[in-house]
């Protein structure tokens, strides 16, 4: 009789017992479909973690104040205003309110990502903690293959992500007073990025529906909120008119 210890629980709904050498197989599979896409996004990160973590050491901060923010509160822009919040006086009200305001988008992907993490079993809780854009933009778009476990494949998209933006701060804080060079524009890396995802998600639309709705509700709220502000609103009007016009274009065959 094959001893206990050789079979483990690793499906995604956590009611299957299957060998841990099928277990490896099935992490290892997951893991090379997921690391490709990632590529891109490692390529912002480092640099842009890079830049974090030069700034945090410009700042004054010891390195390891940019390693245990990036991978504990791992939220890009949020840090960066962490950095300024720490300077000045305790406001924590303030923090909470300027942390809302600049990440209340990932309120509306958490709503995209629900039915996708439901089926990942405890691993949502990180995926859940680990959601950022651009992992967002791959795992909602990404075609898995029937033969990839689909929570494994989010999980590593996460935490590779993850570990690319912690190895780009934790060099920028160890190396950031022997760095010169300028870093000006990396910031533009993620918006040409993201701006990709968008035309591969549009040549993968039979109908462009949705994505036409998502571009003309952001441009309406621009011109009325201005660049500042218009995030917030567009979100709240693209899920509003999404929500209303779900089933009727997903009837004429349209994805949302």
């Amino acid at each position: 009789m094959p001893h206990p210890a050789n079979y483990a629980i690793i499906t995604s709904t956590e009611c299957e017992v299957i060998p841990v050498s099928s277990r490896r197989k099935v992490l290892q599979k997951a893991l090379r479909c997921a690391f490709p896409h990632t590529i891109p996004i490692f390529a912002g990160f480092w640099f842009l973690g890079m830049t974090y973590g030069i700034y945090m050491n410009v700042l004054g901060f010891p390195f390891w104040y940019p390693m245990l923010m990036s991978l504990t509160i791992y939220a890009g822009s949020a840090e960066f205003v962490a950095a300024d919040l720490l300077l000045g006086a305790f406001h924590p009200f303030q923090a909470l309110a300027m942390t809302l305001m600049i990440n209340a988008r990932h309120l509306f992907y958490g709503i995209s990502m629900l039915e996708r993490y439901r089926e990942a079993g405890r691993k949502r809780f990180y995926l859940i903690f680990g959601l950022c854009d651009e992992s967002f933009s791959i795992n909602y778009t990404a075609q898995i293959p029937e033969d990839v476990d689909r929570g494994w494949f989010m999980f590593f998209v996460t935490l590779l992500n993850h570990l690319y933006w912690f190895t780009g701060a934790a060099l920028g804080g160890l190396f950031g007073s022997l760095l010169r060079f300028n870093t000006e524009g990396l910031d533009f890396v993620m918006t040409a990025m993201l701006f990709v995802i968008f035309l591969e998600q549009w040549l993968k639309e039979k109908r462009h529906t949705s994505s036409l709705l998502g571009v003309g509700l952001s441009a309406l709220s621009l011109a009325v909120f201005g660049p500042d502000r218009f995030i917030i609103p567009a979100m709240l009007a693209i899920l509003a008119v999404l929500t209303a016009l779900r089933t009727p274009m997903e009837k004429g065959g349209d994805s949302l």
